[in-house]
């Protein structure tokens, strides 16, 4: 169960029993869980908060599963999405297959296959998280290297302070190694299962770098920003004296309060970053 733990489900349906049933379960099995009746409902809680995966129903009122699981698609979603329906056929699964869900599963659903189902979901999503992780991270120094007397006592230090989840300044000259010591104090953390995502402040263009840090809402479709896509692991911020001072007094508030607000969106977001 302990790999379950922390993982966020969110189940969409419009019977309250069905809802109520596979959360019981789920929330049995370690995950937490929320719950959308509808497809509006649906799109409303994800712009306010990230899931690891979605049970979508392809009976909704109003717009039905598989028209939201093709504008998810289109929108760039990348978690999992498992689909479930009573009256579904060999066709419906094909398309919503081809949309990009992982699986299709038939109510009245199995207790045992809807948990095989998800705990394959989600390991095939960790699986490609952790691919692309490595195809990135191909080539790069992950510790700072060296025996000698000071760069040992440098790597204790980054044990220790990898330890606290709390906020680090590396200061150094360009060149000596900062991000190498912050993918070090990643790796040794306990947030070191969750991603690493890098900002190089100096190479965006001002009026972008709010964009980069807290995503953009327009026309419906959401772009997450760095800060979202960091959520749950550390957000290495190169030079972050370049950025302008507005910007980070926007980020100082994100960071204290948890949340952030998409540009042109109104709709607080929560993130857990370590910066």
């Amino acid at each position: 169960m302990e790999a379950t733990l922390g993982l966020n489900i969110l189940v969409v349906d419009d019977e309250p029993d069905i809802c109520e049933s596979l959360a019981g379960i789920l929330e049995d099995e370690g995950y937490v869980v929320s719950t959308a009746g509808s497809a509006e409902a649906a799109d409303a809680f994800l712009r306010q908060a990230s899931v690891d995966l979605v049970l979508l129903d392809i009976w909704l009122p109003g717009e039905d599963g598989v028209s939201l699981l093709r504008r998810w698609a289109a929108a760039g979603l990348q978690q999992p999405v498992v689909m479930m329906s009573g009256h579904g056929t060999v066709e419906t699964a094909v398309q919503a297959t081809k949309l990009g869900a992982y699986d299709f599963i038939e109510k009245p659903l199995s207790l045992d296959k809807t948990l095989l189902t998800v705990g394959h979901a989600l390991e095939a999503s960790r699986l490609q998280r952790e691919n692309r992780a490595l195809r990135s991270q191909a080539g790069l120094v992950m510790a700072p290297s060296g025996q000698s007397p000071a760069i040992c006592q440098f790597r204790e230090q980054l044990l220790r302070v990898a330890a606290v989840d709390s906020w680090v300044l590396l200061l150094g000259e360009a060149g000596t190694g900062k991000e190498v010591a912050a993918r070090y104090l990643h790796s040794h953390s306990q947030r070191a299962a969750g991603p690493f995502i890098d900002l190089r402040a100096a190479a965006i263009a001002r009026p972008n770098v709010a964009i980069e840090l807290f995503g953009n809402e327009r026309e419906g479709r959401i772009t997450r920003g760095r800060l979202e896509v960091a959520h749950s692991g550390t957000l290495f911020i190169y030079e972050i004296a370049d950025m302008d001072l507005e910007t980070q007094a926007r980020l100082f508030s994100a960071l204290q309060e948890r949340r952030i607000i998409r540009v042109g969106g109104v709709t607080p977001v929560a993130v857990d970053v370590r910066v």
